[in-house]
């Protein structure tokens, strides 16, 4: 498992034994690590974190990270005069290159750089920047990889998890915005504004008109995310979301094998054994028990640092996926994730169009997507990160999102109750050629087509508990385990 820490001390103090106790707290409980410090000055690595401490010079401001030690290369580190830069992701559009601002006056040389990679650079990733008594930190455009902030009266810090933050008594991490950059000093935190998604006037367009474009749009992101690879996985329900992905990969030449889970004797695995075979790609099929979710809640739970109970339960199919596939061999997982918030997925934004009228609709879909690393991304990317899994997300590249959400909302939905939903989606797969019988079939949230819900609902009743408690008492054990 992954984790990132970065501290500036208020006092002066060293910093680095404090990173190094709280990340080897947080890898005890999960999986072996490779740890790393980075100063202002070096970086340095070691299997112990104990001989680590002792070969790192000690320093009132660094970075630390853990990782396995298949993934200690998962990380780019590159060091300059007197500054360190730490990122961890993946840039898909570009190659990542900082000029080092040696020769410049400016405390803040870095500055346009980093602002340069933020505008420009499609992908998921982090950054953190150390220069002598400042820690500059960066999160991608859609907040896809997760990067917590807080303080107390000792320290200011930054993580890639909730729980090394609560290790070092910073109870109430907040989420760092997309697209922005911070500039933190003792006084505080300074944040700059560099790219995110923006709500422009509706215009009218034909729903054709607006499929050629997100065809296009589709296929790059597709294939900036599978370019260099022999195989990918995708978690597959054999929905639009999912078989417009793995019949666009199969088109870029990458070898493609679904995943599906779900608890046994669930009409969905029938539907996508049927999808899997009209797009003529080998599926791997993986069904649980109820059992099986009782188990693997607790861990979810611990994993996305999070009491919501919708969170959890979508959380343990995606656990489940991610634990396959890295079984399986699979290095690189595709998923669909935001295709929902971007084209109208969801029964509440048809009640909410019938009710309220398409621009209070159009805004409630903007603002879902502009929440998404909140409410979906950093959840899973958590339960990847796990597992050492990549998780790269299509229908998150900025391009795409930033096109969808300024689509009028009859081009995603229908103003009737019945609606399909995902119209313009649809007329995507169509073009493209996906079978009429997927392109037509309705959408169902995964909680519910693979039956974890009921699951949930059913093991918290047994234990006299509603869902809301069941899933909180689990949270609160969890954090007591890093307070």
């Amino acid at each position: 498992m992954k984790a990132t820490i970065a501290v500036l001390s208020k006092n002066d103090d060293s910093v680095t034994e404090l990173i190094l106790n709280t990340l080897n707290s947080i890898s005890l409980k999960h999986t072996p690590s490779h740890y790393g410090l980075i100063t202002p000055k070096g970086n340095y690595s070691h299997k112990s974190p104990y001989l680590l401490e002792q070969q790192a010079a000690h320093s009132s401001i660094a970075i630390g990270y853990t990782s396995s030690p298949k993934t200690k290369n998962s990380y780019e580190i590159q060091q300059f005069n007197e500054s360190s830069l730490l990122f961890e992701g993946n840039i898909f559009s570009s190659k990542l290159n900082f000029a080092s601002p040696k020769n410049s006056k400016d405390p803040l040389g870095y500055e346009k750089s980093l602002e340069t990679t933020l505008e420009q650079s499609d992908g998921n990733y982090t950054l953190l920047l150390l220069k002598e008594n400042c820690i500059v930190a960066g999160r991608d455009p859609i907040g896809i990889n997760p990067l917590y902030f807080g303080e107390n009266r000792e320290f200011i810090a930054f993580s890639t998890n909730r729980k090394a933050l609560w290790k070092i008594g910073i109870e109430k991490p907040v989420s760092f915005p997309p697209g922005n950059l911070c500039f933190t000093y003792k006084e505080g935190f300074k944040f700059k504004k560099v790219k995110t998604l923006s709500l422009r006037e509706s215009t009218s367009v034909p729903l054709n008109d607006a499929a050629e474009p997100l065809q296009i749009l589709l296929l790059e992101a597709i294939e900036r995310r599978v370019k260099g690879l022999k195989k990918v996985a995708v978690a597959f329900s054999g929905g639009i979301d999912s078989s417009i992905i793995a019949f666009l990969a199969k088109k870029c030449g990458v070898d493609v094998h679904l995943l599906h889970v779900s608890l046994e004797n669930q009409l969905e695995t029938e539907q996508a054994i049927e999808a899997a075979k009209l797009l003529d790609l080998p599926l791997e099929i993986h069904l649980f028990k109820e059992s099986d979710v009782e188990t693997t809640l607790p861990l979810v739970v611990d994993l996305i640092e999070d009491p919501d109970p919708i969170k959890a339960s979508i959380g343990v199919p995606f656990f489940w996926l991610a634990e396959k596939s890295f079984e399986e061999g699979h290095k690189v997982l595709l998923a669909g994730q935001g295709a929902d918030e971007l084209f109208g997925g969801y029964q509440r934004y048809v009640t909410e169009y019938l009710k309220e009228g398409a621009e209070k609709t159009r805004k409630a879909m903007f603002d879902d997507v502009a929440s998404i690393h909140t409410s979906n991304l950093e959840r899973d990317l958590k339960i990847a990160g796990f597992f050492d899994l990549d998780l790269r997300l299509p229908f998150a590249s900025y391009d795409l999102a930033d096109f969808a959400v300024n689509l009028p909302v009859e081009c995603k939905i229908e103003h009737s109750l019945n609606t399909l939903r995902k119209l313009v989606l649809r007329a995507v797969a169509k073009n493209i050629g996906v079978p009429d019988s997927i392109v037509d079939k309705p959408k169902k949230a995964i909680q519910y087509s693979t039956g974890i819900s009921d699951s949930i609902k059913k093991i918290a009743k047994k234990q006299q508990k509603t869902i809301k408690d069941y899933v909180n008492e689990l949270f609160e054990a969890s954090k007591s385990n890093y307070s």
